[in-house]
C-alpha cells in the first residue's frame, strides 16, 4: 500500500510526536508513506476567509504534487488538512471554469491539477483500504482494560457532502479501531463536540470552558484517556488543559493521545517510542496501570 503523504504544518512543529508515531505505525503495518516534496500549508480553514481563490489554488498545487507521484490517494493524519484538500478538490472537480483559472495560476510553478487522486485520512484508510481484520492480526499487545473516549473533531465529519465517510451524527470508525485494538470505548456527552482550536484567540474564555467540558465529560464517564484523529484537537485538549482547569472546581485531568499513538501501543511500541512523553498531560501513568503490565 502506497500513499502520497501530506503531513501538514503541525506535524513538523507542535505535534512532532504525531509524525514520529505515524511513521512507526505505517512501517509496522507495511504502509508506504511518500511525503510530498514542497508541500505548503493547507490554510487551516482561515485563508479562504480572506481569499478563497488563493486557498483553492494552494491546495490544488498540494494535490498536484501527489498526482505526480503516480499514486491513487493522498493521505493525511489531520482533520483540517483533510477537509481543506477535499474542499479544494470538490470545487475543482465540479467547476471547470475555476479549474482552468486555477491551473493558469499554477502554470508558473510547473504544476497542473488533473483531479486523478483522492484525499483520505489515516482513520478512513485503515478501515477502507487496510482492513480491520488485517489490523487485528498485527496487534501484539491488546489494549484490554483500557477505557478510551473517542473525540472525533468537527472537520473529519463536516460538512458531510465534502467529508462523507460515515454518518456525521453517529460515527463509528474510531470505535471500530478501538475494538480491534482491544480497548473499550466509553460513551460521553462531548464525543462530537468542537474542540475550539480555531476560536481560541477571539473567544478564549468560551473556548477554555469548552476545553474543560471536553475533558470533564469523558472523565465522568470513566475514560482512562481521550483519543483523537486530529492534531489540532489534541493540542487544544492537551496543551490548553492546564489553563482550562483554572475555570473548574472539579479535576478535569484527562490524558489525550493521537490515534496513531493508540495504534502504536497495540502494535507493541513503548510510550517513549511513540513520543507520548511530549504531551503536557502525562499519559504514561495511566498507560502503565492499564496497558504496560
Amino acid at each position: 500500500m502506497r500513499y502520497a503523504f501530506f503531513p501538514g504544518c503541525t506535524l513538523e512543529s507542535a505535534a512532532e510526536e504525531l509524525m514520529i508515531s505515524t511513521m512507526k505505525v505505517a512501517e509496522a503495518l507495511g504502509i508506504e508513506l511518500i511525503e510530498l516534496k514542497g508541500w505548503t500549508c493547507c490554510g487551516a480553514s482561515h485563508i479562504q476567509d480572506i481569499d478563497d481563490f488563493l486557498a483553492t489554488s494552494i491546495n490544488a498545487r498540494n494535490i498536484a504534487l501527489g498526482e505526480k507521484l503516480g499514486v491513487s490517494k493522498i493521505i493525511t493524519v489531520c482533520n483540517t488538512c483533510t477537509l481543506m484538500l477535499r474542499t479544494a478538490k470538490a470545487k475543482l472537480d465540479k467547476n471547470k471554469k475555476l479549474r482552468t483559472r486555477v491551473n493558469e495560476s499554477l502554470r508558473s510553478t510547473g504544476m497542473q491539477y488533473k483531479g486523478n487522486v483522492e484525499v483520505t485520512h489515516l482513520l478512513w484508510a485503515l478501515i477502507e483500504d487496510y482492513g480491520l481484520d488485517r489490523l487485528k492480526e498485527k496487534v501484539k499487545r491488546p489494549l484490554t482494560g483500557l477505557k478510551v473516549a473517542n473525540f472525533y473533531g468537527c472537520h473529519i465529519l463536516m460538512p458531510p457532502k465534502i467529508m462523507g465517510f460515515e454518518n456525521h451524527m453517529n460515527p463509528q470508525s474510531m470505535e471500530m479501531i478501538a475494538e480491534v485494538l482491544g480497548a473499550e470505548s466509553v460513551k460521553f456527552d462531548q464525543r462530537l463536540a468542537c474542540c475550539g482550536f480555531h476560536a481560541v484567540f477571539p473567544a478564549e474564555k468560551e473556548v477554555m470552558n469548552l476545553t474543560g467540558m471536553n475533558c470533564l465529560s469523558p472523565k465522568a464517564s470513566g475514560a482512562d484517556c481521550l483519543i483523537t484523529p486530529c492534531p489540532l484537537c489534541q493540542m487544544q485538549l492537551d496543551a490548553y488543559q492546564p489553563d482550562a482547569q483554572k475555570g473548574f472546581s472539579k479535576d478535569i485531568t484527562m490524558p489525550v493521545l493521537h490515534l496513531p499513538q493508540l495504534i502504536g501501543l497495540a502494535l507493541g511500541f513503548s510510550p517513549q517510542e511513540l513520543a507520548i512523553q511530549r504531551h503536557v498531560v502525562d499519559a504514561i501513568p495511566v498507560l502503565t496501570e492499564n496497558v504496560l503490565v
